[in-house]
This record gives structure tokens, C-alpha cells and sequence, in this order.
């Protein structure tokens, strides 16, 4: 791996000469740091392939330095030099990250051998890394089941956000995917790697949510037998989920600013204020400023979340989704209860897509795993279905006129046969009974490409 580019930190100068000529000798680029604070200041200004650091130096020592070299550059292979080598040092050394461990003296060749290995190493380190984007950038996303341009505005937008740090406020029904989005929001951020903690405040008892979120110390109230840290601390160096925030009582929304203005807090019964690192992502189904106006949700706290809001549609908004759901949503109760029913028949799915959802995604999850309880072969019929209101019967709900509805079920009915025949327009033509021209046609009326339906056959088959 000759040309990678080497940093070397020892306070020998003779040691350093030495090993900037062997190892240049051997192809690579050398830079030499005489002391930890020139090598953190080089690491920040230029990408290193390895590093050899010296254990005993002055002002900062080899372990001090490792650990904010990692923190800099996190997949970087180090080699520790000593010339006290024992095994309580190796074995400390490695627990701190570093990769190897010599002793001084040592062999040049051996050097260039365990430096070659340790490259090796950090090659690997990457290439983990740049799979593991990849699966994030193709599968977190991919957990959305959306065509509907509402929902794609929605996912263009978390993609631009996720890789921020700024609050985020997520606004929607019931049902409608805040918390999945949380959780992509969540994946695709630099804090992945930390703890997502989702806590619903709306379903936890006024007296136990703060102790809950906060923490407790010893003895903070009855049964307290014990310090126990709150989600906020469990959320350290990641992401938390606070669902349903317009329940926050006045006192909690008090705390909850604080949290925000100095990123500390006060555990129940604690007097030493804790520090916290965490994004918060919160989610309501209310009407914040609404709530402000009643009096019911402080107005200098609406400010500190409503950073970045994200709205999600409900899915009466989004009908060309409800096709995509069904079907994801029947492959995976097929799955689960060992089934295989292949679709729903056109009855059922119009009655799909006049319903008004007002549990939206989570209800249609529920209606067609039902569905799949009740249907013993063939398709999905509408009596299987077991709606509990249909569109027709709500009183007070205004009707799309006719030709938006027949719009909305021919293009529900042509994604729909297309899923059938996994995306080969001459078989879902004959499906459909009409001509391939006029199937074409139908489809470019419609926007719908064959082809988005043959890459997720593949991709689900992969």
C-alpha cells in the first residue's frame, strides 16, 4: 500500500529521522509531530491512512493523544511504541482503540510488516463503513412505502435534514408514520450510531413522567432504592423521539426549555445539573400554536422545537399510496401467518380507496392483516375487508366529485395490475382487457412507469 500517507508523533527527533527515512523508503508519505497537540492539529487538516504514536511524551502522553485521534479520525489504525512494554499496557492500549503495540526497540522490517497489516485494517474499516451508507441510503428509505408526490416532497425533505443536528417537529394524524420517520431521520444522521429512544408522553402517567424523562436520584421519593437514569440520558450522543409533546404538563414543558437553552437538567431530587448531548425529534397530532392560543403549550418552547417542521399527510391525501401499502402490508401477513393470497380483487380495492382512514396507515395495516385472517384462497374480497366506516356512510364528510374518484380507482387498478404482472405491460394489458396502445396511453395519463414495478420485484428478491 506504498503512497499512503503515514503520521508519526515521538518526542526522539534522532526517532523520528530515523522513521521518516525508513518508512519513506518503503513508498510512504510521511508527516513527523513532535508533541500531541501538532498531531491532533495535522489530523484535522488532512486525512491519515495509519499512525505510529510514542507512549511516553510530554505534555500530552501516547493513550491521551490516541483518544482524541480517534475522535478526529475515528477508523484511523494506530501503533503504539513503548519501551516499557508489558501486557497491562498492550491490553489498555487496545481497549482504547489502538491497533497494535511494539516495543522499542524494534526491527524495521517488522515496523513496515505490522504497518502494512495495519493498513489493511483501516481499508476494511472503510469499506464497512461505505456498506454500511449504502445499506442506510437503500433500505431506511426504502422502509416508506410512498409514490404519492406528498410523500416524496416528505422524504426529499428528511434526506436534506437528517444530516443537521436541529430539532425537528413532526406534525400528523394518528397513524400517519411519525415515529418511522423519526426513526429514518435517526439512521441517515451522524448520531446512527447512537441510541434511538422513543418515549410517548401522551401514555405515561403525569406522576412518573418526569421521572421517567428526567431520572431519579437515590431516594428522590418512595421506592426510589436506587439512581436510575431517564431517557433523556439513555438518548446520550443519539436521538430522542418524544411523541404526542403537546401532553407535556406546564411544569415539564418548563424543564423540557431548559434542556434546550443549556443542554443540562436536574434528575428528580437531583441539586448537580447533568449534561446532555441528544437531538430531540418530536411529534404531535395537535394544533401547537392552536394549544398556545388556549393556553395549554408555552409559547417560547414552541419556538426551540418548531426548528424544522415536517407535515405528513394523512392518507385520505395520498389515495395513490393505498395500493403500495396493501399489497406491502398482505406480502407481509402472507409471511407471517404462511399464507398465500396474491391480491385483492378490484371490489376490495375500491372500497380501499374510498375509505377515509382516519387511522391511516396503521388502520390499513390492521384492515388487511384482518383481511388476511378471514380470506381462505384466491383474493382479497370485499367482505373480507371488515371496514368499520366507509366513506359513503360518514356523515358530514363531502364526497371528491365522480371524475376525481374514478381517476383515483383507475390509477389504483393500474398499479394494481401492474404489481400483478411485476411490471410486463403486455400481460397486465390482456389483464385489463385493452390494447397494449391503449394501455400505454393509460399509463402516461396516470405517470406510472412499468419499470419502477420490475425493479422492486428484483429488489425484493434480493
Amino acid at each position: 500500500m506504498a503512497g499512503e500517507k503515514i503520521l508519526v508523533v515521538d518526542d526522539d527527533r534522532g526517532l523520528r529521522t530515523l522513521m521518516k527515512a525508513r518508512l519513506e523508503g518503503a513508498g510512504y508519505r510521511v508527516t513527523l509531530a513532535e508533541r500531541g497537540e501538532e498531531a491532533l492539529t495535522a489530523a484535522q487538516e488532512e486525512v491519515y491512512s495509519a499512525a505510529v504514536l510514542d507512549l511516553k511524551m510530554e505534555e500530552m502522553d501516547g493513550m491521551v493523544l490516541l483518544e482524541k485521534l480517534l475522535l478526529v479520525q475515528p477508523y484511523l489504525p494506530v501503533i503504539i511504541l513503548t519501551a516499557y512494554g508489558t501486557i497491562a499496557g498492550a491490553v489498555e492500549a487496545t481497549k482504547k482503540g489502538a491497533y497494535d503495540f511494539m516495543t522499542k526497540p524494534f526491527e524495521a522490517k517488522d515496523l513496515l510488516y505490522r504497518l502494512e497489516k495495519a493498513l489493511e485494517v483501516g481499508s476494511l474499516r472503510m469499506e464497512v463503513e461505505r456498506l454500511r451508507t449504502l445499506v442506510r441510503e437503500r433500505y431506511h428509505f426504502d422502509n416508506i412505502i410512498a409514490s404519492s408526490e406528498k410523500m416524496q416532497q416528505v422524504l426529499l425533505q428528511v434526506s436534506q435534514i437528517a444530516a443537521t443536528d436541529s430539532t425537528v417537529c413532526l406534525y400528523g394524524e394518528s397513524g400517519t408514520g411519525k415515529e418511522l420517520i423519526a426513526k429514518v431521520l435517526h439512521l441517515t444522521s451522524t448520531r446512527s450510531r447512537g441510541p434511538f429512544v422513543a418515549i410517548n408522553c401522551g401514555a405515561i402517567p403525569e406522576g412518573l413522567l418526569e421521572s421517567e424523562l428526567f431520572g431519579h436520584t437515590k431516594g428522590a421519593f418512595t421506592g426510589a432504592d436506587q439512581a436510575k437514569k431517564g431517557l433523556l440520558q439513555q438518548a446520550e450522543r443519539g436521538t430522542l423521539f418524544m411523541d404526542e409533546i403537546a401532553e407535556l404538563t406546564p411544569a415539564l414543558q418548563v424543564k423540557l426549555l431548559r434542556v434546550f437553552q443549556d443542554h443540562e437538567f436536574y434528575p428528580v431530587g437531583g441539586v448537580q445539573p447533568v449534561k446532555v448531548d441528544t437531538r430531540l425529534v418530536a411529534a404531535t397530532n395537535q394544533d401547537l400554536w392552536k394549544a398556545i392560543q388556549d393556553g395549554k403549550f408555552r409559547e417560547d418552547l414552541y419556538y426551540r422545537i418548531h426548528v424544522i417542521p415536517v407535515y405528513l399527510p394523512p392518507l385520505r391525501e395520498r389515495p395513490e399510496d393505498i395500493p403500495l401499502l396493501a399489497h406491502h402490508f398482505l406480502q407481509h401477513f402472507n409471511g407471517t401467518m404462511n399464507k398465500n393470497i396474491p391480491g385483492f380483487s378490484p371490489d376490495a380495492m375500491h372500497r380501499l380507496m374510498l375509505h377515509r382512514w382516519p387511522g391511516n396507515v396503521r388502520e390499513l395495516a390492521n384492515v388487511v392483516e384482518r383481511a388476511v385472517v378471514l380470506a381462505r384462497e384466491g383474493n382479497i374480497c370485499a367482505e373480507h375487508l371488515l371496514l368499520e366506516r366507509e366513506a359513503v356512510s360518514d356523515s358530514g364528510t363531502e364526497l371528491p366529485p365522480l371524475t376525481a374518484a374514478r381517476d383515483e380507482f383507475e390509477r389504483a387498478y393500474l398499479i394494481q395490475v401492474l404489481h400483478s404482472t411485476k411490471g410486463n405491460v403486455s400481460r397486465a394489458a390482456a389483464k385489463a382487457g385493452r390494447y397494449r396502445a391503449e394501455f400505454y396511453k393509460l399509463l402516461r395519463k396516470y405517470d406510472l412507469d412499468p419499470a419502477t414495478f420490475k425493479e422492486e420485484e428484483r429488489s425484493s428478491g434480493a
